[in-house]
């Protein structure tokens, strides 16, 4: 705790003083363009990833970056979605997973989820995305299955994305663009998943008009 009050500390002393013009912008509303959706995992960080100011992200995190289906559970995801589209008129939602992810290694390996009932409950919001890794990946095991797996729940999530009736209504006149990513922890690389290929290519080699994913339907 120390170092988090230490922190506080030389960001009021140093960043804060610095950036006053822009905190004083802020506290009269904010205009972020993207919402953010990624896992609660503490080694993502999703402004330092995309290099991005306060205010210029709409962050939504939880465990293993789910998206229930419209209607399918009573938490804060859906609120947040709404608001993010409706008032904020954000104009991109990405869905990022991470390798090495906890929840999904617990969806993998329910065994270690069993006394963990608030968390089993949570990851049945993405039994599709299990139901997929097993009929695709049989051979597959360790990092590897888990890693096709973190990119498989992007794509599941993704579809549950667009249950909402404000991303569908924002999809259908075009004023929303989905976006699928996957950040690797140990390179930095982030990949973003192409339609037309129907895969994940790493996004520095892509221009970025071409990394929405509402253009062809996620399969």
């Amino acid at each position: 705790m120390q170092k988090i009050i230490r922190g506080i500390h030389e960001f009021q002393e140093n960043y804060f003083a610095g950036q006053q013009e822009l905190f004083e912008r802020l506290a009269a509303g904010q205009n972020p363009e993207t919402l953010f959706i990624t896992c609660s995992d503490s080694r993502i960080n999703p402004n330092l990833l995309t290099q991005t100011e306060p205010g210029e992200l709409f962050i939504l995190r939880n465990a293993g970056n789910i998206v229930p289906p419209w209607g399918a559970a009573n938490g804060g995801e859906g609120a947040t979605i709404e608001y993010a589209v409706r008032v904020l008129e954000v104009k991109n939602l990405v869905i990022c997973g991470h390798t090495h992810c906890g929840a999904m290694s617990g969806l993998l390996n329910p065994d270690s989820v069993a006394k963990l009932p608030a968390v089993k409950r949570w990851l049945e919001h993405a039994d599709a995305t299990l139901s997929i890794v097993r009929d695709k990946y049989g051979d597959e095991a360790g990092e590897e299955l888990l890693t096709d797996t973190v990119k498989e729940n992007v794509l599941c999530q993704i579809d549950n994305l667009r249950t909402h009736p404000s991303v569908a209504a924002g999809l259908a006149n075009g004023s929303l663009k989905v976006h699928g990513w996957v950040y690797q922890f140990e390179t930095g690389d982030v990949f973003a998943f192409q339609p037309t290929e129907g895969r994940f290519v790493e996004i520095k080699h892509l221009p970025a008009e071409s990394l929405g994913v509402l253009e062809a339907p996620v399969i």
